[in-house]
């Protein structure tokens, strides 16, 4: 597909993965049609600070709205979902009926928040979860409400949800099924860290135990939370913080691999249920799975904000390139990274932690505010995470950046995961080996 045709192009998707996309083809040249599905009303808008500034901002939420550039000219279908992808038609179906041609097109449609099973009793009202625009203002709502709060899931977004309901002065119970926050995801050292800050800070954390059900009340709202110890915490409302889906439901019948995310090759293009690559398809952010070197060339999906941005860049070189291989991009090799800000302190980490089966403590001062904990695997360095240590997270960087440079990680297509997914054997606790810091 040459940059300057008069072809079209379909980014289903408008939040951030889908608008970077959209004006990456733009600055590469592409001049044919270009529309926007999204399936909120909403223009396009940053997601991070739904669990921070919206929910702790004294007067209206603003500033979230992401930046819509000049000379975008981009046709926007929002508050239509996408319903059916025809890849021998060439067509995306919307919620209303209509058929969208494509000659090229980037699947963004993210992912959205994991609910309570369906094989149990459903939650009773006052139990929300948090991933759009609209959850905020609920959430934010009943914060401002007061009452006790229970959060189901201590990852980072849920962490950030009880931060913010503390430094609104309300009582917190934080529950988590590992023993620790996080654990799964950076390991049982930095999990005690954040452990420690929740409870500085107030938070009733409940490790090592599971939501059973929900007490209500005489009106059936809800009035508490059952663990699966036998005790019960009073609330007035509870959140879901169980992490993500990807949106996948509307490929039902497509023909493309979408379990657990839309399976990608290391260019970003998307792959059939056999493996083959459908031609002129591209998928970037949350709903991407996507080889990761990192991780010995597993796929995965990555929720992370900077991962979105930079898939969504990629991904739109690599459609514009087409099938022509002298144009085509080499494979997506970006380091990962996010940041969380739980109660005054900002953790940062790039790589992929939870690859590792080795982690090295350099720096655990909790008074200080200082941590520094860096990622193995198979002895290699894959990750890093610090507080208080801007500096030296940046030489982690260089240095995962250099060994991707190399070219000598694999992009193999070894087994699929996704992020929600247990990481192997070897890089999930108590197998993951931790050392002391340093002296």
């Amino acid at each position: 597909m040459r940059a300057g045709d008069r072809r079209a192009l379909v980014v289903v998707g408008a939040s951030l993965a889908g608008l970077r996309a959209a004006r990456a083809l733009r600055e590469r040249g592409f001049t044919g049609t270009l529309t926007i599905v999204g399936d909120e009303p909403r223009p396009p808008y940053d997601r991070p600070p739904l669990s921070k500034r919206v929910l702790t901002a004294p007067g209206p939420p603003s500033g979230t709205e992401l930046p819509v550039p000049p000379g975008l000219e981009a046709r926007w279908r929002l508050g239509q979902a996408a319903v059916r992808l025809d890849l021998a038609a060439r067509t995306v179906t919307l919620a209303d009926g209509a058929r969208l041609p494509y000659d090229g097109l980037v699947v963004a449609t993210g992912s959205a928040a994991r609910g309570w099973p369906a094989t149990k009793p459903p939650p009773p009202a006052g139990v929300l979860t948090l991933r759009g625009w609209d959850d905020a203002l609920v959430l934010r709502a009943a914060l401002a409400a007061g009452g006790p709060l229970v959060v189901i899931g201590a990852g980072f977004l849920g962490g950030e949800i009880a931060a913010a309901a503390r430094g609104r002065g309300l009582d917190v119970t934080l529950v988590e099924a590992a023993s620790q926050p996080l654990e799964r995801a950076v390991g049982t050292t930095a999990g005690a860290y954040v452990a420690a800050l929740h409870r500085e800070a107030g938070v009733a954390l409940r490790t090592g135990t599971t939501v059973e059900g929900f007490l209500t009340g005489a009106d059936g709202r809800l009035a508490g939370v059952r663990l699966d110890d036998g005790t019960a915490v009073r609330a007035g409302t509870a959140v879901l913080a169980l992490g993500g889906v990807p949106s996948t439901g509307w490929l039902a019948g497509s023909g493309l691999a979408h379990d657990g995310g839309v399976h990608c090759d290391p260019r970003l293009r998307v792959l059939r249920a056999d493996g083959s690559v459908v031609p002129d398809v591209v998928a970037a952010g949350d709903v991407a799975r996507v080889p990761q070197p990192l991780a010995d060339g597993e796929r995965l999906t990555l929720g992370h904000w900077t991962n979105a941005v930079e898939q969504g860049e990629a991904a739109a070189a690599t459609l514009l390139a087409g099938r022509d291989p002298a144009r085509a991009p080499g494979p997506f090799a970006a380091v990962p990274s996010f940041w969380s800000d739980l109660h005054g302190v900002r953790i940062r980490s790039v790589g992929l932690p939870a690859a590792a089966d080795e982690t090295r403590v350099v720096e655990h001062d909790l008074a200080g505010r200082r941590l520094e904990i860096s990622y193995h695997r198979a002895g290699r360095l894959v990750g890093a995470l610090t507080v208080g240590r801007t500096g030296r997270l940046a030489a982690y960087r260089s240095a995962l950046r250099e060994r991707l440079s190399d070219g000598c990680l694999p992009f193999g297509s070894g087994r699929d995961r996704r992020a929600e997914d247990p990481p192997p054997a070897s890089a999930r606790p108590p197998g993951r080996r931790e050392e002391a810091p340093r002296a």
